[in-house]
């Protein structure tokens, strides 16, 4: 069974950084794209970015661009979000979810009904 567990959420100013991790439990984590979502109440929930195996291709959505990194460590099956220039609009619950590696993954990475395993979430709160 696989298992995703996200950490690294809290509090934190407008213009601070954070760093989200999530450790996936799999035993081939080779076979898994990577992705991040993250969803506010009464909204649905958005793609923020998401990696393939190599870390050679790496999608962003338009509004953390150049302020969110995304990176992957192979050997420990764990992929990281780091987060700078907060803004408050980007609180929100932060879920990290795991894709086959397949044509349908490749062409959709942003789609979240590709993505089969999900962790449980961790809030993130940007303050003004």
């Amino acid at each position: 069974q696989v298992q995703l567990v996200e950490s690294g959420g809290g509090l934190v100013a407008a213009g601070g950084s954070l760093r989200l991790s999530c450790a996936v439990s799999v035993l081939t984590f080779s076979i898994y794209a990577m992705g991040w979502f993250r969803q506010t109440p009464g909204k649905e929930r958005e793609f923020v970015a998401a990696n393939t195996y190599s870390g050679g291709t790496t999608y962003y959505a338009d509004s953390v661009k150049g302020r969110f990194t995304d990176s992957r460590d192979n050997d420990e099956s764990t992929v990281h979000l780091q987060m700078n220039s907060l803004k408050p609009d980007d609180t929100a619950v932060y879920y990290c979810a795991a894709a086959l590696r397949n044509p349908t993954w490749y062409t959709h990475p942003r789609d979240p009904s590709g993505y089969v395993h999900w962790g449980q979430g961790t809030q993130v709160t940007v303050t003004s």
